[in-house]
């Protein structure tokens, strides 16, 4: 099984209350994150764990996922993603920390890939390419929504 680490960590000139309104609205995804997100139902919640059904968008394809993803209230969330069709499960960690210039966002997707041809192309797609790929999908959107 390969596996990938995906680090990032930007900083946004805004408050960390309202970044984390955007983006722990998981039902909001596909309109405010329209290149990551096609669609997204919350099948179950149990607190601050939601149990989700998405087809995310990757590479210009339309991928199924489960998700199992614990909000952490003003700071962020947890998710463990799970995606048959490509052979993939991914642990995501999505922190939000109060910095005197706004907030700073700590960005973590550790990838576990099953699939063995998957597994040879990966590491050049997901090591650079992708992380610069989800900046511009949802860091870039993100920078945006909350100048709104």
């Amino acid at each position: 099984m390969k596996k990938i680490e995906l680090k990032g960590s930007w900083v946004i000139q805004a408050p960390k209350e309202k970044i984390y309104s955007i983006v722990s609205d998981f039902e909001k995804m596909p309109e405010r994150f329209p290149k990551v997100a096609h669609s997204l139902t919350i099948t179950k919640r149990e607190g601050d764990t939601l149990y989700i059904d998405a087809k995310a968008k990757s590479f210009g394809m339309v991928i199924p996922v489960k998700m199992k993803t614990r909000l952490l209230p003003g700071r962020g969330y947890i998710s463990d993603n799970q995606n048959d069709k490509l052979g993939h499960t991914g642990h995501e960690e999505f922190l939000l920390e109060d910095i005197p210039e706004g907030t700073k966002i700590t960005y973590v997707y550790q990838l576990q890939i099953r699939n063995k041809f998957f597994a040879l192309i990966a590491k050049p797609l997901y090591d650079w390419y992708a992380l610069k790929m989800w900046e511009k999908a949802f860091i870039d959107r993100l920078r945006e929504l909350v100048k709104s």
